[in-house]
């Protein structure tokens, strides 16, 4: 999708773990493999494409000068970004696209022209200790007296408590990026503006040395598993929404034949033993 001079689609990478493709493979290790390594293409649905655009609106808005933050500059950006979209990107949103309210949420969230933020939509890589490779990208960075605040914006609403440490898995992976590249470890910010609220995180380093330990479980699984196309479907409640049902054989589909993998997990490097596919335990992030 093209939002006027922001392209979303990007180029191949080397494979790596991002918050996204992490959670997708401890949900369903076939579901990764569709995503990373067929890249199987998925019909956008409006919740998601209206969630770009906004955080294409907030980019902006955090490019001007604190005194250009405005309510009226946010909508201003909102309609730029609107006209540049693609016409069936356009026509999937409706008349009514939804962006003004969250951007009214969102201001009921923050005061942008007090926000000194560091850095917007911020590629970061790292790697962890035993080569597991991390990327993401941190929709903003904010710098103050107390420290680097990870700021996260979601277009839905807060999940139950019983849901938060699902939804805070994203930005526990931001926040260990941070860590690895900063040598700091962030405060992070996740701001829903379906229902303008916002739910906060203080991890400490041990906390994070344990999450990385997590993704290091996973990253052995893939490669584990990619050599040979062992990525396996689990299926569950979530198989009612997924993308990929015509091509699951869980779901009564076709597998398509597996393209091999990417160059650099084309060789297993880990013990001859199987490596069971991490699940999360109950009330554990996914």
């Amino acid at each position: 999708m093209t939002t006027g001079d922001v392209t979303t689609a990007a180029p191949a990478r080397a494979p790596a773990l991002s918050p996204s493709r992490a959670a997708d493979f401890r949900r369903c290790a076939l579901l990764y493999r569709f995503r990373a390594i067929d890249r199987l293409p998925e019909a956008p649905s409006p919740a998601a494409l209206r969630g770009t655009v906004v955080h294409a609106v907030l980019e902006r808005l955090h490019d001007l000068e604190p005194g250009a933050r405005s309510g009226d500059a946010a909508r201003a950006l909102a309609r730029d970004v609107l006209d540049g979209l693609e016409p069936d990107d356009r026509a999937l949103l409706g008349r009514e696209p939804g962006v003004d309210a969250l951007l009214a949420r969102y201001l009921d969230l923050e005061d942008p022209r007090a926000v000194t933020s560091e850095a917007r939509e911020l590629l970061v890589e790292a790697e962890l200790d035993d080569g597991t490779p991390l990327r993401g990208v941190v929709d903003r960075l904010d710098a103050g007296p107390d420290g680097l605040t990870v700021i996260d914006y979601k277009s839905g609403s807060a999940p139950p408590v019983r849901g938060e440490l699902r939804a805070l898995f994203g930005v526990r992976f931001y926040a260990l990026l941070v860590a690895r590249t900063r040598g700091v470890v962030p405060t992070v910010r996740l701001l829903q503006l379906g229902d303008a609220t916002t739910l906060t995180l203080r991890p400490t380093a041990d906390e994070l040395g344990r999450f990385a330990g997590v993704l290091r479980a996973v990253w052995a699984a893939i490669r584990r598993a990619a050599p040979t196309g062992d990525f396996r479907p689990n299926p569950g409640p979530g198989c009612a929404f997924c993308s990929f049902r015509e091509q699951c054989p869980a779901q009564g589909g076709t597998l398509p034949p597996y393209p091999g993998p990417p160059p650099t997990l084309a060789h297993a490097t880990t013990t001859a033993a199987p490596l069971p596919l991490p699940r999360p335990r109950s009330g554990e992030p996914t």
